[in-house]
């Protein structure tokens, strides 16, 4: 029982960033039906920029967040631009090796011009612990948690509430009605894509003074998203939420009872058997039509 608050805590905090991380996968697959396999690599480069602003400037990763948001959006415009736009359209295997290749060349990019050298970010928050019952964790994990569940519910009262939000769901549920409705389509891709680039990106920053900042760092994080999202429904917004929790939870729990090498294990083999039983996921629902709103 000792040891209950700090699994549960723990559970939670991870569970929190997960969610925006998935979130923005989620999103870009139940609108585009597109699944974004660079997306770590986005994640990624938010760490580098909380890095690099930390250790030219020596700003705060929490104040690097109010210049994350523009400068990710025109990344997510860019991108889009320059590389989505061409193959929206084309089959999935297009836009899957699309995609990776994308993956492979920010990767690739990141070595070339910031070596694969481990690097650090530790502002004077990272080493402040801070207690909450029988838990004990630092204020970076609990400052990350706070800022992952506000912009992810802000995302989520974005979609429900908006006008920019009904279009993107009514596009999700049925391109050609939407189409014939007048909506411009190929705008909410845009939109789509942005706004998911802009989760992860704010994500990557939150993890910086938490984990590891090198250039494949967005691959332990990508492959969470992967599991975390089929596990919730693919493009279930909800579902990814709960989906978040139940991987947290399996590597919290696997770390304190295996060891920390079989967390992967465990929440990889739920993902096989999800995929086994229930393709359609926990919460989603088949072909993932709807995005859980």
């Amino acid at each position: 029982m000792g040891a209950l608050p700090q699994l549960v805590v723990s559970t939670l905090l991870l569970g929190g960033i997960y969610a925006l991380i998935a979130v923005g996968l989620t999103l870009i697959f139940g609108i585009m039906r597109v699944v974004n396999f660079a997306h770590g690599e986005f994640l990624m480069l938010g760490m580098y920029l909380a890095f690099w602003s930390f250790s030219l400037w020596r700003l705060d990763p929490y104040v690097v967040l109010v210049v994350a948001l523009p400068v990710f959006f025109v990344v997510g415009l860019l991108s889009y631009w320059l590389v989505m736009k061409g193959v929206i359209k084309a089959s999935h295997n297009v836009q899957i090796f699309t995609t990776v290749g994308l993956s492979i060349a920010l990767q690739n990019v990141a070595l070339v011009l910031w070596t694969g050298d481990y690097r650090f970010v530790r502002p004077w928050h990272a080493s402040e612990v801070v207690r909450l019952g029988g838990a004990a964790l630092n204020l970076s994990q609990i400052v990350a948690f706070a800022v992952a569940v506000a912009f992810t519910g802000g995302l989520m009262a974005f979609m429900k509430f908006t006008h920019a939000g009904r279009v993107m769901r009514a596009t999700a549920e049925d391109r050609e009605a939407a189409t014939l409705m007048g909506i411009d389509t190929e705008r909410v891709y845009r939109l789509a894509w942005t706004i998911g680039i802009v989760c992860v990106g704010v994500a990557g920053v939150l993890l910086s003074p938490v984990y590891t900042v090198y250039p494949q760092a967005g691959l332990q994080f990508v492959l969470l998203a992967y599991v975390v999202v089929v596990l919730g429904g693919l493009g279930d917004m909800r579902g990814a939420l709960f989906g978040s929790l139940i991987v947290a939870a399996v590597e919290t729990v696997g770390a304190y009872t295996l060891g920390i090498a079989w967390k992967e294990v465990l929440y990889f083999v739920l993902f096989i058997l999800v995929l086994v039983f229930r393709p359609a996921g926990l919460f989603g629902q088949r072909g993932a039509e709807t995005l859980g709103m």
